[in-house]
């Protein structure tokens, strides 16, 4: 079942006087997050709608006005705590996945259709994302998410790629 809402940034302080929060969007881009009309605060299992009035950069994060949170007081109680989006807002192409859907897929050869592990998680070291495979009796692999290496994903049967000599050893 796919999660209805996603992180899409975390609080880390207050901006000013009339409770504007600086947030760190952990989206692909600045652009994708600022383009949230809503974000969500998730409270006892419920998530409560923020109707976002202004969205600016600022650094390396954004800095955000909502309705309702007036005070840096109010942002201060809400530091480290990350905010969400309803998955059906934030904008993605035809052949974009989110990494909360492709974590626990299977990770099978394209050619001869061998298991390789499981999706553990995606990181990104600097040049781009990098799949981390769960291996039984073996060190997690590490495969880059281009083209080259990811020739297929499906939500329904797994991500297929094409190792090169020695990916898996």
């Amino acid at each position: 079942m796919k999660k209805e809402y996603l992180e899409c940034g975390q609080i880390t302080r207050a901006h000013g006087i009339n409770g504007a929060m600086v947030i760190n969007p952990l989206c692909d881009s600045y652009e994708v997050f600022a383009e949230l009309k809503t974000l969500y605060l998730k409270e006892e299992g419920a998530f409560s709608p923020l109707k976002v009035k202004k969205c600016s950069p600022y650094k390396n994060s954004a800095i955000v006005l909502v309705d309702g949170i007036t005070t840096p007081e109010e942002v201060t109680k809400l530091r480290m705590e990350y905010v969400y989006a309803h998955r059906n807002d934030i904008l993605k192409g035809e052949d974009d996945f989110f990494i909360v859907d492709l974590i626990g897929l299977e990770v099978i050869d394209a050619k001869t259709q061998e298991i390789y592990g499981t999706l553990k998680d995606v990181t990104n070291q600097g040049a781009q994302d990098l799949y981390v495979v769960t291996r039984e009796n073996k060190p997690d692999a590490y495969i880059p998410a281009i083209k080259k290496f990811v020739k297929e994903i499906s939500l329904e049967k797994g991500i297929f790629i094409t190792p090169i000599e020695g990916m898996l050893d």
